[in-house]
């Protein structure tokens, strides 16, 4: 295919995705408001509740489209994975395109064991640090826009990072990652994992060792992935 046919095919890609996006936020703004008892609930459950408030004119519809569209990249995953799978399969021999649908259900599935994760683990950790952390004569009176824009960071972030054993398995599939790589670059693996946990959480280390040691298990577990579907040479 000539390079502008296929930069064409990735513009048809792209739209697709972002189709797969808005019809995702526009399914989770008409469940908005469950949606958002559920996301408060980390807060509420707290044995000291913070104050949200809201200190903006527009602040609550932007956080409704906020959260409508984190919805929407949490249910388009399977789209717009399945598009980058539509765009690389021509590169593929036949044996790596059979790969398609497992590579679509667990990068979902990954997803939302991440967001799972974060949600029951990670952020009523974190905010019972933080909220703990408070003088006896200051209140807790957080802003509500900067409390959701905190858990749909960490919730996406940690969604993100669940995605490794898929991320190994196209790049086995493709021939560019081994086992052998990886054994190789574990330490380095481990100071990224590190790095990247200490992003996420509160600057304590046992919620750094939360998310960084089942990061570091599904490292091992992508050794295995990519050891299983990685090209045999």
């Amino acid at each position: 295919m000539p390079f502008l046919d296929h930069l064409e095919e990735l513009r048809w890609r792209i739209i697709k995705s972002l189709l797969a996006v808005v019809l995702g936020a526009t399914l989770i703004f008409l469940y908005i408001d469950p949606i958002f008892k559920i996301l408060l609930a980390p807060a509420t459950n707290l044995e000291h509740p913070p104050n949200l408030q809201v200190l903006k004119v527009h602040g609550m519809f932007m956080i409704k489209w906020g959260i409508a569209f984190v919805g929407g990249l949490i249910l388009g995953i399977p789209v717009i994975t399945y598009q980058f799978w539509k765009f690389v399969a021509p590169g593929l021999l036949e044996n790596e395109r059979r790969y398609a649908f497992p590579v679509i259900l667990f990068s979902f599935l990954f997803f939302v064991i991440g967001v799972l994760f974060a949600y029951f683990i990670v952020i009523p950790f974190s905010l019972n640090f933080f909220t703990g952390m408070g003088y006896v004569d200051v209140a807790n009176n957080f802003s509500i826009n900067y409390y959701f824009s905190y858990i749909l960071w960490i919730l996406f972030a940690a969604g993100m990072l669940f995605e490794l054993p898929v991320i190994v398995l196209i790049l086995s599939i493709i021939g560019i990652l081994t086992p052998a790589f990886m054994r190789n670059y574990r330490r380095h693996s481990v100071v990224t994992i590190l790095i990247l946990s200490a992003l996420l959480t509160p600057p304590d280390p046992v919620s750094l060792m939360m998310m960084s040691v089942p990061l570091m298990i599904l490292y091992e577990i992508s050794i295995g992935i990519s050891h299983i579907f990685g090209k045999k040479y």
